[in-house]
């Protein structure tokens, strides 16, 4: 319990005999204050410095008197409950208003106190305050409506509650909308009707209605009367507010936001929570409307534009330098709006990508930029230190008029007036703190908004008029062709391309353009990085984004350089796909990699924001491609190791294929229903079963069902046959991984492997697949097998599937018939794909795949006698082989480390080229880097290992798989070229 007489801590007094008794005129209205001399003292100290609190103190004396042993958290709740309900029941306009206007002079008085007294924080004070203006805002909308109702223009629901499903929709944005409404706030509502909640209603008169009530409300709230005013309304954030009426309809409101919807109309919704109105179409609109708001894409160029409104502030009202007597401590230069600011863009940058940096208010969201990595806890401890100073400041410059201002006065008086309101004795050391405030809250906010130190090399001076210099400078940093890097440089000037054509996107490649060759010069080629950049920015669709991105983030620079110089496949693929930077810039990058369970969770958020079955596949898309691009991105620069590459490539896929597979049947389910107690499940194979995934490996998969109940057909408004049914649901799967969109596909998809290839049906059905794998397959198919395991969809299905799996491998084989089946398998491979080329790693004689067949050889000879040989992993499978006495110790060694070798080089070919690697396609760049990953000095060395191991891989294979006839492997290598 809070007695608000015993709690309220003392303020400085103006000298008793420079000032009379500011509130004698209390002692006959309150005799009991004389009791209190220190509560007394405390509402002396008040009225002395704001005389609207002393004239509503001498208004309200009687309700003041309860503050002496009444609980302000009652009375505060009481007036806020007493408020929500006032037109309960037979009220008129007149007494509503009425009502309005005393509870909130009266909450004005007792939150002003507890403020002052610091009794409570300015976040509980600021609380009540928008709870009040929530309650008034309810009262007046169900008033109105009501009176619409009586009208007969619109039909409402029947008692207390007329806004359930009357399609209104009110916003609170801005301070009210995050619940920090202050002292002498306006608040701002934007405010939309959807028609096609309210049934029943004459259509052509339900939007003049929908206005008159906004319009009624409006006049309830702030027209001021005897009894003063509840809030000011201020309704010009809707769009086009010189055009259009107060209240809009939704569809006309979303065709204008996704048309013409600026950047600080973006930055208006983070705030934007539903009051007083119908809570289903409010959400349904804000849902529509989290597109426009939270981009799927981090949003660079938000910083442009909303520094540049900040700007406009300073310029059109004078607020760009910091004077602290006069000073706008809202607008100003280090004030209250850079701060949000700061904050708001931030969250435009991140939030499309993380829902957890979506709060409302400012105070919530600096720990959680802090904890995601964006910001540091000093500065989010630091900026939230200043913006409490600085909104208990703008409580007091506005509690002395109630004047919704926050300008700090001019005059000593005034400023001596907000100085003792704020505590101090001395009105230097305010000025002194609110100076440092100023500056802090400058400081950071410059540190993100503001162009900081040299832009790098001056290549404007280069480019103008002294190419000269420019040959000397260019040459300095490395360039060997400075002519045609000149050449380059001019044309990027001149707009040659379509990325930068715009005058903006032009402007803001010129503020990194130095910077950036400094950064090709510190590749080990850097006219090739150049080079590869400059084909990189002809196929880019736009800009402005990347180009924002790398301003803001200089240590993307060196890793953009170095992606071109040594990475082209990983550069070509953020031409086509300029978004997936931003997995870098996340700060969660630098951190620890995301495991599994994390990209669980990132991947249901991500499926979760989707708007409709369309939406998902192209966030399924972009989250699939960030990822790959981040994995790639550690690869290369040696933070994870390969094997880790492959497991996190891997896992990827596993939750990608477990978040969609359900998407899809209920896409399928809601156009042709259900089929009763069935189930299905991806059988994963190849380096997907192996988790063995490279950066562009397919999906081997087979979709397998079960139809338990026997039924014939599924159970929705289009029924379809069985077999028909599932076919359709791996037909929808397949797209949803494979079928291009504006967003390129997730995997492309090989489903050859399933019984009977291309002739069997495209969805297996579990008994024919355990029949056919039990009766009909083939050798070769069952060396696919060892590398199969189930992927999503039901735990019982996968459970007999992989037993029955087992069955099959486990059973005896022939040991002659065995080896004939696998050297005709190795032979007719080689016959269809012959190279002597030492780079083609995986085809080439002694390479990959003959140690793959190896494994698989022993694993389907072991199986019956071994338990542990059935790993779809090939080094772990190798591994228990040699554990079981199949592989003699001389040959593991060699084996362990040529699959070691060889799936570092070709997990790093994979993530630099696209298409085949030759001798003399293989630049010192990549060569470099494949030195490093095989532990070689050179790259002499390196393909002299390659052929050596190659060279006595195929000796091993040739002496294990030796025909009976006489004749070894090394016979039908031969033959097959």
């Amino acid at each position: 319990m809070t007695i608000l007489a015993k709690a309220a801590q003392p303020l400085p007094r103006i000298q008793p005999e420079n000032q009379p008794d500011a509130i004698s005129d209390l002692d006959d209205h309150i005799p009991a204050l004389q009791a209190e001399p220190g509560f007394r003292d405390f509402l002396s100290a008040v009225a002395e410095n704001s005389p609207f609190l002393r004239e509503t103190m001498l208004i309200e004396a009687d309700f003041l008197s309860q503050t002496l042993n009444q609980d302000l958290e009652a009375m505060v709740a009481a007036l806020i409950d007493g408020t929500e309900t006032a037109c309960d029941g037979a009220i008129g306009e007149a007494d509503l208003s009425r009502v309005l206007r005393i509870s909130k002079r009266r909450l004005a008085l007792l939150l002003g106190l507890a403020d002052l007294g610091r009794v409570w924080t300015f976040e509980k004070v600021t609380r009540c305050l928008s709870d009040f203006a929530d309650a008034a805002l309810l009262a007046a909308v169900r008033f109105s409506l009501g009176e619409e109702g009586k009208r007969g223009k619109l039909i409402i629901a029947e008692g207390l509650e007329p806004e359930k499903g009357s399609g209104l929709i009110v916003l609170a944005m801005g301070k009210h909308g995050a619940r920090e409404v202050n002292y002498s706030s306006d608040i701002d509502l934007i405010c939309f009707f959807d028609p096609t909640f309210m049934t029943g209603s004459d259509t052509n008169a339900f939007e003049p209605a929908m206005v008159r009530v906004i319009k009624r409300v409006v006049k309830l709230m702030q027209e001021r009367t005897a009894h003063g005013y509840v809030f000011r309304i201020d309704l010009r954030l809707r769009p086009d507010p010189g055009a259009t009426a107060v209240a809009i309809p939704v569809e006309a409101a979303l065709t204008y936001y996704e048309s013409l919807g600026q950047n600080w109309e973006r930055s208006a919704y983070i705030k934007a929570r539903p009051v007083a109105c119908d809570q289903k179409a409010a959400a349904r609109f804000l849902k529509d409307l989290s597109p426009f708001v939270w981009r799927k894409y981090m949003d660079f160029a938000a910083i442009a534009d909303v520094h540049a409104m900040k700007r406009q502030i300073h310029q059109h009202k004078g607020h760009g330098a910091i004077a602290v007597r006069g000073h706008n401590v809202k607008l100003g230069r280090g004030g209250i709006r850079e701060i949000e600011f700061f904050v708001q863009t931030q969250q435009l940058i991140a939030g499309g990508r993380n829902p957890l940096l979506r709060a409302r208010a400012t105070l919530d969201m600096l720990p959680l930029l802090a904890g995601a990595g964006w910001i540091s806890e000093a500065t989010a401890e630091t900026l939230a230190r200043h913006y409490v100073f600085l909104r208990d400041v703008e409580h007091r410059i506005q509690m002395r008029l109630d004047e919704q201002t926050h300008i700090l006065p001019s005059d000593d008086a005034g400023f001596c007036a907000v100085a003792r309101l704020s505590g101090y004795i001395s009105a230097k050391a305010f000025d002194a703190d609110l100076r440092a405030c100023f500056e802090g809250v400058s400081k950071a906010y410059a540190r993100l908004f503001e162009d900081a130190g040299s832009s790098g090399t001056d290549t404007i001076a280069l480019l103008v008029d002294d190419e000269a210099r420019a040959k000397t400078v260019l040459s300095d940093l490395g360039f060997d062709n400075v002519q045609q890097v000149l050449t380059i440089l001019r044309g990027w000037r001149q707009g040659l391309y379509r990325a930068i054509r715009t005058k903006r996107a032009q402007d803001t490649l010129a503020a990194i353009e130095g910077k950036l060759l400094e950064a090709f010069g510190r590749t080990a080629q850097p006219d090739r990085a150049l080079f590869a950049f400059d084909h990189f920015l002809k196929s880019l669709p736009a800009g402005i984004q990347l180009f924002s991105l790398l301003k803001a983030n200089d240590h993307l620079l060196d890793l953009m350089a170095q992606l071109m110089g040594s990475a082209p496949l990983l550069s070509e693929t953020i031409a086509r796909h300029p978004h997936v930077f931003d997995a870098l810039i996340d700060p969660a990058f630098f951190g620890s990699v995301p495991d599994r369970h994390e990209q669980v969770r990132q991947l249901a958020t991500t499926i979760g924001e989707a708007s409709d079955y369309q939406d998902l596949l192209d966030r399924v898309r972009i989250f699939t491609q960030e990822q790959k691009f981040l994995i790639g991105t550690r690869l290369l620069a040696s933070t994870i190791s390969v094997a880790e590459s492959q497991a996190l490539y891997s896992d990827l896929a596993e939750v990608v294929i477990e978040g969609l597979l359900p998407e899809v049947v209920r896409e399928v389910a809601r156009q042709h229903g259900a089929v009763a107690d069935s189930a299905v499940t991806v059988l994963a194979m190849g380096k997907l079963g192996g988790r063995e995934m490279t950066p562009t490996s397919d999906l081997d998969i087979i979709l397998i069902y079960r139809n338990k109940a026997e039924l014939s057909q599924s159970d929705g408004p289009r029924p379809l046959p069985v077999s028909q049914y599932f076919a359709r649901i791996t037909q929808r799967f397949i797209a949803a991984l494979s079928a291009p969109t504006g967003e390129g596909i997730v995997y492309p998809v090989d489903m050859r492997l399933r019984p009977s290839g291309k002739a069997g049906p495209l969805a297996t059905d579990l008994e024919a697949f355990c029949s056919y794998q039990k009766e009909s397959a083939w050798t070769w198919e069952h060396m696919a097998l060892t590398r199969a395991r189930c992927i999503g969809g039901s735990a019982a299905l996968r459970m007999t599937v992989t037993a029955t799996i087992e069955d099959v491998l486990r059973k005896p084989r022939n040991e002659h018939a065995l080896r004939a089946d696998i050297i005709d398998m190795s032979t007719r491979l080689h016959e269809a794909k012959p190279t002597e080329n030492i780079w083609d790693i995986k085809e080439v004689p002694g390479g990959l795949v003959d140690i793959e067949f190896l494994v698989q050889y022993w694993q389907l000879l072991g199986a019956a006698r071994e338990d542990d040989l059935l790993s779809p992993n090939t080094a772990t499978a190798l591994a228990e082989a040699y554990y079981a006495g199949l592989v003699i110790d001389q040959d593991f060694e060699i084996l362990k480390e040529a699959l070691r070798l060889y799936t570092a080089l070709i997990q790093l070919i994979r993530l630099c080229l696209d298409g085949a690697l030759t001798g003399e396609a293989l630049s010192a760049a990549l060569a470099d880097r494949f030195c490093v990953a095989a532990n070689e000095p050179d790259r002499e060395r390196l393909e002299a290992r390659l052929r050596e191991t190659q060279s006595t891989v195929r000796k091993i294979v040739s002496r294990v798989l030796a025909r009976s006839d006489g004749n070894t492997d090394a016979d039908w290598k031969t033959e097959g070229g």
